[in-house]
């Protein structure tokens, strides 16, 4: 009884169900950790929903049954629950195993139970004090009114009161303190000057001495990725043919004070250095803390003999949620600023003594490339291609081409039109298959059904995703079931926690940049044989 008086049994029993059901696998594998915070989670929100029906069917005025009508029926709907709870439990490290099965990883011996169920009651109790709080401040404002004002009137005024103080807190002070403090950290990291990180000595680099950017303004990842620029004698070790030495190019976020003169910087240093008398130029749009793929681009420049330029810049230093959060705008700002700069130049040049033009972005770089243009100010003049790789759900023009796909296509390897100029690829490939030979301007996507930063969105709160329809993809886990709010749950957790192989989730191979890049760009003289021992030597260097 006194459970009763403090918790809401409904509320508890669909609890119990959400925390069943939450315990089913998804996209990725979950550690026990992991598991219990989505399971507490789960359990809060089923919480949540029962004590609003609850409250729902009360202010209806709707019928209630007798009590003692009610007691048998909520014992019954606890024995289920609760056997349902159990069950769900006892399948839980089979239905992880299911999907490291898939991954090639080595299977769990069991899901620690009683770690799962102390991290989701720590969970659940933290979520329901701040309920009983907000409660607490909703009948505070409410009572103080209803001397002046209509009850239900006063209690309108108590939830949006209430809600306004929530959120005042939550934004206003928590976020906002965390925010800082991952602004801090991840600046100093920027910042940081590794010594294992070799400044470039010739000329012709960017990054030099003679360069017209600055190796101190480039931040982190910008000298990683100048520094990791592969040598031509080592290309020269793996390639037909002669090689050339690659030439890569990043404005660092410290480089100037707005993303069009750092868009100019990058222009005037990629000219200086030569990137527009190379067969192929590559316009790159970071992740959110400015790192670029090493295998994406080095994939690129093996197939091509070395004879590729590529040039960034950075808008951002924190990861990618906390930068699509906080400076989206400037991403895509930054991004275009840059495809402005070195498509304005590229556009002038004689057609016969350009390079050809690409743009890749991956993840959060792959969306703001695809906002970096309008596809109306290139149609007279475009440039030859882009590859996408693990786009966020968000991207437009992925949404675009995934909802109007062919109706016989599924919807994690779409078939648009006639394949003419969007094709997609997975592990198993098929950019080279097509209804219709691909045009003179390419769009290529690379994702993974397992990636849930693909995969993810809102929808899933009410609605079936389109993925999960037959055929189910290859990665995704047979047992892999669609339940209200606990899959939308279960998808977040993956994309902000969840961890897997590279060739799965959102870790993508270098095997399969190189059937992408081969596809997209027709690099010369390659016979299958020699991409097998590419494919080999580049998983070797980026396993």
């Amino acid at each position: 009884m006194q459970i009763r008086r403090h918790l809401s049994m409904p509320g508890l029993l669909l609890g119990t169900l959400f925390f069943a059901l939450s315990l089913s696998p998804s996209l990725l594998p979950r550690g026990d950790l992991i598991q219990g915070v989505i399971a507490g989670l789960s359990l809060a929100v089923g919480y949540l929903l029962g004590v609003f029906l609850t409250w729902l069917w009360h202010y209806l005025e709707l019928p209630r049954p007798g009590r003692r009508l009610e007691y048998f029926l909520q014992g019954t709907a606890a024995v289920v629950a609760g056997l349902l709870a159990l069950s769900f439990l006892f399948r839980a490290s089979h239905w992880q195993n299911t999907v490291r099965e898939l991954m090639g990883m080595p299977p769990v011996d069991e899901v620690r139970a009683l770690l799962v169920g102390a991290v989701a009651l720590a969970v659940f109790v933290i979520s329901l004090l701040a309920g009983k709080l907000f409660r607490l401040a909703l009948r505070l404002v409410s009572n103080a009114l209803q001397r002046h004002v209509p009850r239900r009137l006063s209690n309108l005024a108590g939830v949006t009161v209430a809600f306004a103080l929530f959120w005042l807190l939550i934004d206003g002070v928590l976020w906002a303190s965390l925010l800082r403090s991952a602004d801090s950290s991840y600046q100093q990291l920027d910042a940081l000057m590794d010594p294992e990180i070799e400044r470039p000595q010739a000329a012709l680099r960017a990054g030099s001495h003679a360069s017209l950017l600055d190796w101190e303004d480039m931040g982190l990842q910008g000298r990683q990725f100048l520094a990791a620029t592969p040598e031509r004698t080592r290309i020269q070790e793996a390639v037909p043919g002669i090689a050339r030495q690659p030439l890569r190019v990043y404005a660092g976020l410290n480089a100037a004070e707005s993303p069009e003169k750092r868009a100019q910087l990058a222009l005037q240093e990629l000219i200086r250095v030569g990137g527009f008398q190379r067969s192929l130029l590559l316009l790159v749009a970071p992740t959110g803390t400015g790192w670029i793929d090493p295998a994406a681009i080095e994939t690129l420049e093996y197939l091509w003999q070395g004879d590729v330029a590529s040039v960034a810049a950075q808008y951002s230093y924190l990861p990618s949620p906390l930068s699509l959060m906080t400076e989206g705008a400037y991403g895509v700002e930054t991004t275009r600023a840059l495809f402005q700069a070195v498509y304005n130049h590229w556009q002038r040049l004689p057609r016969e003594e350009r390079p050809r033009l690409y743009l890749f972005g991956l993840s959060l770089g792959a969306l703001h490339s695809d906002q970096s243009f309008d596809f109306f100010d290139i149609i007279d003049d475009p440039f030859d291609g882009v590859l996408w790789v693990g786009p966020p759900f968000s991207s437009p023009t992925w949404q675009r081409v995934t909802q109007r796909r062919q109706p016989d296509s599924p919807a994690w390897l779409p078939d648009f039109r006639d394949d003419s100029v969007v094709r997609f690829a997975n592990q198993q490939g098929s950019l080279h298959q097509g209804e219709a030979d691909w045009g003179d301007f390419r769009i290529a996507y690379l994702q993974y059904a397992s990636d849930p930063v693909t995969f993810f969105s809102p929808s899933t709160l009410y609605r079936e995703p389109a993925w999960l329809q037959p055929p189910r993809a290859p990665d995704v886990s047979p047992d892999l079931r669609w339940y209200p709010l606990v899959t939308m749950l279960q998808l977040a957790a993956d994309m902000g926690a969840g961890s897997a192989p590279t060739g799965y989730g959102h870790e993508y191979a270098a095997g399969d940049y190189i059937d992408a890049w081969e596809a997209l760009t027709d690099p010369p003289g390659w016979e299958q044989a020699e991409l097998r021992a590419l494919k080999a030597r580049m998983r070797a260097l980026h396993p």
